[in-house]
């Protein structure tokens, strides 16, 4: 299984990347935390918003 999710975050790093936006390291344990079940989809989202959500509301 960490195979798997180290190979699907090499693909999807290699595909952002081809684009000018590779995976940051936190983006990396993000998604190895979503594959393995560890934190859902909803939670990780949830998370990013409140890291850039500005304090007027926008």
């Amino acid at each position: 299984m960490r195979e798997d999710i180290e190979k699907t975050i090499r693909y999807v790093d290699a595909s952002l990347s081809m684009e000018g936006m590779p995976l940051t390291e936190s983006d990396k344990e993000s998604i190895r935390a979503c594959l393995s079940g560890e934190t859902s989809t909803d939670a990780a989202v949830r998370k990013i918003i409140d890291e850039y959500k500005t304090d007027d509301g926008v």
